[in-house]
């Protein structure tokens, strides 16, 4: 009963602080809708990108895929995010740039405001809304998992409805603002609830050289001790670090940012979330050693919460875990309306795009809804599935960044190409020499883009390179960082 109650308390708790994020604005326009009128600050940029890195795949996905996987899983996961810091530093102020030059709302808007190229733009957005599908469904997976962790014994279907409702209430009110407050609130909860999971893991166990004493002895493996595992873990690192600031949800939160010293600063703290993977790692392995066979890998972090804490603070672990996943889920939902209102739907008035992007958004879930229930599958297929697709936009935003010489039929051709093969070689399961199918098929987007490029001289480029061209922001930014001590990237 106290689980039922901790966690109903803080979902209309969520809900409140939804419906007050707009404050006293009568009206909002598309711009402050999806991307808060690019005004966020520091704290709460920081708060909503975090949210959408550490999404409800941290809390269920991790721990289960080191349940299922073995140990070469974490590896994947701890690494990709921590190269992916630095890349980030450097990478999304100049998205910020772009699309503060652009008025961009989504990442086809950074391709039409630079080629003015319309075929460029429908590929760009096409390929987008393909991998945001699978991107709403492993939010859907991981809440089925949260919520029947409760003892409801909620069919999935009304799991799904449920969260989806949840998830269209927090963005119809305020659009982005709304996640961004709530943010606040799921951070705080997820990160408490892990690190108290992971404390009562060690009592439980009496240490955590014990924990994996124990798990060796019941052939838990505990290192990487095959040489194609660790070759596809590297290989994922690599391109998942280098396609995370290229998801066009994380472009969106980035749009949200007041200006270049504040991505650069939010950039700078978010290592810091690293500090309660160790805890994860602890319960994954206490559910090894004392849970072993769960039907559903996926569980296993939720299982050891059951089994070692009390109700009140199931509830929050529970509570944590569905916020991340609403949360994340009502942001791509967001995404979604922007692509296909902004630049999918030809001609549609900007008075008019706040509109499109609700009903959009009440499709996209309806959509991933069903998804979800008619072809559930492991979280960790998910996830690489939808980072296929999204790694292949990194030769289009680097030739906007750097290049003239790349010609919008390049980066489009290089789209297609680099799409077409992910998805082949992952439906047909090819395995080349256990090498990432994204990183290979990124390869071959830039050759295309080059090659093409390369043909078609004679077409037009697009403007100025944004990287060579300093703007306001550049001075913006370091009137910021006057009087803001040094923080060591880590």
């Amino acid at each position: 009963m106290m689980t039922v109650f901790v966690f109903g308390f803080i979902l209309l708790l969520s809900l409140g602080i939804a419906l007050n994020s707009r404050g006293k604005k009568k009206k909002m326009d598309v711009e402050e809708y999806l991307v808060g009128g690019r005004s966020f600050s520091g704290i709460l940029l920081f708060f909503l990108a975090v949210g959408e890195i550490y999404s409800i795949g941290t809390m269920i996905g991790f721990p289960g895929g080191i349940y299922a996987k073995g140990p070469s899983y974490g590896l994947w996961f701890l690494g990709y995010i921590l190269l992916a810091y630095p890349i980030g530093y450097f990478f999304a102020p100049l998205l910020w740039r772009t699309g503060k030059k652009y008025g961009a709302m989504t990442i086809p808007d950074l391709f039409k405001g630079h080629y003015s190229n319309r075929g460029l733009e429908l590929v760009v957005t096409l390929s987008a809304l393909l991998f945001l599908i699978p991107w709403g469904q492993l939010q859907f997976e991981g809440l089925i998992v949260a919520l029947s962790s409760l003892g409801f014994n909620l069919s999935p279907a009304a799991a799904v409805i449920i969260a989806g409702c949840i998830a269209f209430l927090y963005i119809s009110v305020s659009g982005v603002k709304a996640p961004a407050m709530i943010s606040i609130l799921k951070d705080i909860l997820m990160f408490l609830a892990i690190i108290i999971a992971g404390i009562a893991v060690i009592r439980e166990a009496n240490g955590i050289s014990n924990l994996f004493s124990m798990a060796k002895e019941q052939g838990a493996s505990v290192t990487i001790d095959q040489p194609e595992s660790l070759v596809f873990s590297l290989t994922t690192i690599f391109f998942q670090a280098l396609a995370l600031y290229c998801m066009p949800l994380i472009a969106s939160v980035i749009f949200t940012g007041k200006s270049e010293g504040t991505i650069k600063k939010t950039q700078r703290f978010m290592p810091l979330y690293m500090l309660m993977y160790p805890f994860l790692i602890l319960s994954s392995y206490f559910a090894l050693v004392h849970i072993p066979n769960l039907q559903n890998p996926n569980q296993a972090f939720m299982a050891t919460v059951m089994s070692i804490l009390p109700e009140w603070a199931v509830g929050l672990v529970a509570a944590g875990a569905a916020l991340s996943g609403i949360l994340v889920l009502a942001i791509t939902s967001l995404t979604v309306g922007g692509l296909v209102s902004r630049n999918l739907m030809p001609a549609v008035p900007e008075n008019s795009q706040r509109k499109w992007v609700q009903t959009i958004v009440v499709l996209y879930l309806l959509s991933s809804m069903a998804l979800t229930l008619l072809a559930p599958s492991l979280m960790l297929n998910l996830i690489n599935t939808a980072y296929y697709g999204y790694g292949q936009f990194l030769p289009g935003l680097l030739a906007i960044f750097f290049s003239r010489t790349i010609k919008p039929l390049g980066i489009a051709a290089g789209l297609i190409t680099g799409n077409v093969f992910a998805l082949s070689m992952h439906l047909i399961e090819i395995n080349l020499f256990n090498i990432n199918i994204g990183l290979i098929a990124l390869v071959l987007n830039f050759i295309v883009t080059y090659i093409v490029s390369m043909v078609m001289k004679k077409q037009s480029a697009g403007k100025e390179p944004v990287a060579r061209k300093s703007n306001g922001s550049d001075a913006k930014s370091k009137e910021e960082f006057k009087g803001t001590p040094p923080v060591a990237a880590k």
